[in-house]
């Protein structure tokens, strides 16, 4: 007898219908949408990571790919953020992590939102990739089957950022410069912000050639956290 998804029970017990309609235009699921036809039960992401605590360790990897595979957006979360936590608590467990990684890399069509990219992708894929070659995620930002690929080549590249290494960051912002998609701008401006935190000179060294080609939401993105007049010049000079 199949033990039964306590994960995926626990996450539909939290539903709340009044939730879903406002979600779901958060979420920008009509149609021609980013997130066109995906499903919410309204739970929010709090108690969604409750859930989770409750839940990672009484989860096997055939229930997490149950969940990964739901219909509904948050159980997806869900799982994600399971994977994360049976990740972190591998340290000792290569070989765990591994599949761990390998689960989440096969399962990309259905991390499809931009939160289920952001959250889940540089605290697993990035961690993963902080002691070995990053090839993966120059292939995903260049050639990735649709923008959350894409994505995940570029925010996976923050657990680097964290540690200090900057250089993937912009060599991954470099391909995605003139990509048409605003959420590819949002993120690419979002992580050269973060990198500037740690090196403003290495930031002002990539955007000096860049910046008058680069996607406007990109660039103020980028330059949120210079002083006032300084990006004010940026977004005035050609």
């Amino acid at each position: 007898m199949e033990t039964e998804n306590r994960l995926y029970q626990e996450m539909l017990s939290h539903r709340d219908p009044s939730q879903v309609e406002g979600l779901m235009r958060f979420f920008k699921t009509g149609p021609g949408q980013y997130g066109e036809g995906d499903k919410f039960l309204g739970i929010k992401v709090p108690d969604t990571r409750m859930v989770v605590k409750a839940c990672w360790q009484q989860t096997c990897f055939p229930q997490l790919e149950e969940c990964l595979v739901s219909e509904y957006h948050e159980v997806r979360l869900a799982a994600l953020l399971t994977l994360v936590e049976i990740f972190n608590h591998a340290k000792k467990n290569p070989a765990l992590q591994q599949q761990c990684v390998d689960v989440y890399l096969s399962h990309t069509d259905y991390i499809n939102n931009w939160d289920l990219v952001d959250l889940s992708c540089y605290n697993l894929l990035g961690a993963w990739l902080l002691d070995k070659d990053r090839q993966l995620l120059y292939n995903l930002a260049r050639s990735g089957k649709n923008i959350w690929e894409q994505r995940i080549g570029m925010v996976s590249t923050m657990q680097f950022i964290r540690h200090g290494q900057l250089e993937d960051t912009f060599a991954i912002a470099d391909i995605l410069l003139h990509h048409p998609h605003d959420l590819i701008h949002k993120a690419v401006g979002w992580l050269l912000r973060e990198a500037g935190k740690r090196d403003k000179g290495a930031l002002v060294a990539f955007l000096e050639p860049s910046y008058p080609t680069m996607p406007r939401t990109m660039l103020r993105y980028a330059i949120e956290k210079f002083p006032e007049p300084e990006r004010r010049l940026y977004l005035a000079r050609p």
